[in-house]
């Protein structure tokens, strides 16, 4: 039991969530103890400066502080450079208004903006689990508050509390999720256009929306197929009612009209939800007069050439298992694949089942799979329930929650701990 019952849901969530993160400050700040004076903090930092400015929470705080530019860096050569455009503003813009209110700093702000967003975000999580995936919750009571306890322990959930955007991402994924659910198409809307200001994670629900569409379509077509006769049908001759056709077909339905206002809402809404996953792209270019000033820039952070779908993955694949790599590849693909497709995953509904394949997808599409492939797989947090849905084994549940702490000690010390001149990325 994690809470107690009595406990109104709200604060059970919240009681599960504060837990986990005070076990994940304390990893912080005793492996902060062994952390090197580096660009961005001095030897062995304060809790606030090593979470508000190590790696990107630095870009964070330069988009906060100077906005983005009007030209592209470029070095002797004319080679693009790294710089703040490939990171998204909303996070940096949202902590710099709450500092312009408060009159606190960045190194304060950041963190707990990423904390409460976090705190938001497992909230709309327990809500979305307990009634999209009401099938689940039926075969394993509990379901929606263990999958709370398990993304707050996921071994990269440090992010929901450093001044990153994976927070603000969860929270507004899962708010879009649950309004696409609920049929609420127009909030989904601007959920998912904030969301295409937080992170390039905006496409993927163009895909879940897809098939949120083509599963109203299979109950609209069960429903117009299912509905009784509204009256029965005279045979020929004037003969008694009968309910069927004169040649002694099947009964006569009466004609449901197309849905077409929540046609349109969809429709609509996938609109939004393709343009929300271009729209950055779009200003980037404008904002520069280069129209592939985002691709650039993207180019020049991976440090490997042009951005090119899929062929990153087949390469890293490569580095790891040889020339068996790609064939690794395509297993380890498929497993998930088979894990997004099973009866687990189908009862939790269409669209927390959607979102991970199609998530998982676009990230398989577009990025370069390393360390911070860790901290992308937090967005997929319907996985967390597929997980647990296996089973009613308590054990099961508190391997898998160990698992995620000392996953997170080996993604702080390892990760999030510079040891200069250079490391790996969380």
């Amino acid at each position: 039991m994690l809470a107690p019952r009595r406990w109104p849901w709200a604060v059970q969530v919240l009681a599960v969530y504060a837990v986990a993160r005070l076990v994940t400050a304390l990893v912080l700040v005793v492996v902060s103890r062994w952390q090197e004076a580096n660009l961005w903090t001095d030897a062995a930092p304060s809790y606030t400066a090593w979470t508000g400015r190590m790696w990107d929470a630095s870009w964070y705080q330069q988009i906060a502080d100077h906005g983005y530019p009007s030209e592209l860096p470029v070095d002797a050569d004319g080679n693009v450079q790294q710089n703040v455009w490939a990171f998204y503003p909303l996070f940096p813009f949202l902590v710099r208004a709450v500092q312009q209110v408060t009159g606190l700093g960045w190194d304060v702000v950041a963190p707990t903006v990423a904390l409460l967003c976090g705190a938001g975000a497992m909230l709309v999580i327990y809500r979305l689990v307990e009634r999209a995936g009401h099938l689940a919750v039926e075969r394993r009571p509990g379901l929606p508050l263990a999958t709370v306890a398990l993304v707050s322990a996921f071994p990269s959930s440090v992010v929901l509390q450093v001044a990153y955007t994976e927070a603000l991402a969860l929270l507004l994924v899962a708010g879009a999720l649950y309004l696409l659910w609920a049929r609420r198409y127009e909030w989904a809307g601007l959920v998912i256009l904030l969301l295409g200001f937080t992170r390039a994670v905006a496409l993927p629900l163009a895909v879940v929306v897809a098939w949120h569409a083509v599963v109203r379509y299979r109950e609209w077509r069960r429903e117009r197929g299912t509905a009784a006769p509204s009256a029965p049908v005279a045979a020929a001759g004037g003969g008694r009612a009968t309910g069927v056709e004169p040649s002694g077909g099947p009964p006569v339905l009466p004609r449901t009209r197309v849905p077409w206002r929540e046609v349109a809402r969809v429709g609509g809404l996938f609109v939004v939800a393709a343009l929300s996953g271009l729209v950055w792209q779009v200003l980037c270019g404008i904002a520069t007069g280069r129209t592939d000033a985002y691709l650039l820039t993207q180019g020049a952070w991976r440090g490997t050439g042009p951005v090119v779908p899929f062929l990153p993955w087949v390469d890293v694949s490569r580095a790891l298992f040889g020339t068996v790599g790609p064939w690794v590849l395509v297993l380890v693909l498929a497993a998930v694949a088979a894990v997004g497709l099973s009866p687990v995953a189908r009862r939790l509904g269409p669209e927390l089942q959607a979102w991970p394949l199609a998530y998982l997808g676009y990230l398989v599409a577009v990025i370069e799979p390393w360390t911070s492939i860790v901290r992308f797989l937090l967005l997929a947090f319907p996985l967390g329930a597929v997980t647990l849905g296996w089973t009613r084994s308590r054990w099961w549940f508190w391997g898998c929650l160990a698992a995620g702490v000392a996953g997170q000690a080996w993604w702080v010390w390892s990760l999030w701990r510079l040891t200069p001149p250079s490391g790996w990325p969380p």
